[in-house]
C-alpha cells in the first residue's frame, strides 16, 4: 500500500511525499506492526510522521535527521490520497 502524505511545517511550508515498499517495511520493523493495519485505518500520527520522514529523506527533501526533531517542525499532517491500482475495463468474457 502506498500513501501520499501532505506535511505542513511550523514555518508554513508544505510538501507531499509518497511512501513506497521501503518506507512501509521500515515502519513495520520499527513499530512491530503489519501493513494490513493501514488498510483498516489503524494508523496514528506517529505512524504517519515516521512514514513522511522516511519518504522525505528518500526523496532528498531536507528534513531534520531525527524523527523527534522532524516532529517538532511539523504543524499538521494529512493523508492526501491512498493511490488505487489502475484497473482495466470489466471483462465481458463468458457473458
Amino acid at each position: 500500500m502506498k500513501l501520499i502524505i501532505k506535511v505542513t511545517q511550523t514555518d508554513g511550508e508544505t510538501f507531499e511525499v509518497q511512501t513506497n515498499l521501503y518506507v512501509i517495511v521500515a515502519w513495520e520493523r520499527k513499530f512491530k506492526r503489519k501493513s494490513s493495519e493501514l488498510a483498516t485505518g489503524a494508523v496514528g500520527h506517529e505512524d504517519l510522521l515516521f512514514m513522511a520522514h522516511e519518504a522525505a529523506k528518500l526523496n532528498n527533501i531536507p528534513v531534520p535527521l531525527t524523527l523527534d526533531d522532524f516532529i517538532k517542525k511539523v504543524d499538521d499532517i494529512d493523508i492526501v490520497q491512498v493511490p488505487v491500482p489502475p484497473t482495466g475495463p470489466a471483462s465481458t468474457e463468458g457473458n
